[in-house]
């Protein structure tokens, strides 16, 4: 996994997919894009427990990739989880790994402990999960150097993404700036 991350939010699952697909044709692989979004089709039942449930995430991971189809069902490491206070999600990419992992036990915080862990400053790590409680879908792509954030970013601008922001970076997201 490289060691920077350029993310951003989206309000919908097609500027999600629209979004994922020009980063394939950019040259990055499903293993360095992430998609962090709302289960809000198949997985209540599931997600109404207080902690995270990474082994059940997993086996629910192909029914998970159903429900996304086409592109976002080529992410890497697909699976459904509940993290205390956000509720239900699916994620999607390297992002899996981490909210599957013990940064989301109830007493680290949730997705924003596990956020500010992967190096997003803890005011956007807020904003953030606020905006995914809110139904958006927080994307993320991994780089390895200046020339794939530079790309990264542009993909995300041109396909009208808010709140972009990288690991490398002390900024506030936009909307926090207005």
């Amino acid at each position: 996994m490289a060691n920077k991350a350029v993310f951003c939010i989206v309000k919908t699952d097609a500027q999600a997919t629209k979004v994922v697909d020009d980063l394939k044709s950019a040259g990055f692989s499903n293993n360095d894009i992430s998609a962090l979004f709302p289960d809000k089709k198949g997985t209540r039942d599931f997600a109404h427990e207080q902690k995270t449930k990474a082994p059940e995430g997993a086996a629910t991971g192909a029914s998970a990739g159903g429900l996304l189809g086409g592109t976002l069902g080529w992410l890497a490491g697909i699976g459904a989880l509940a993290i205390p206070g956000v509720g239900p999600l699916i994620a999607a990419g390297p992002i899996m790994g981490l909210l599957s992992g013990a940064a989301v036990g109830a007493a680290t915080g949730g997705l924003t402990g596990a956020l500010v862990g992967y190096g997003i400053p803890e005011l956007e790590a807020k904003q953030y999960e606020g905006k995914v409680k809110g139904g958006n879908i927080l994307l993320s792509v991994h780089t390895d150097d200046g020339d794939e954030v530079s790309r990264a970013k542009e993909i995300f601008k041109r396909n009208n993404a808010e709140d972009i922001s990288y690991t490398g970076e002390s900024s506030v997201p936009r909307a926090a700036r207005a």
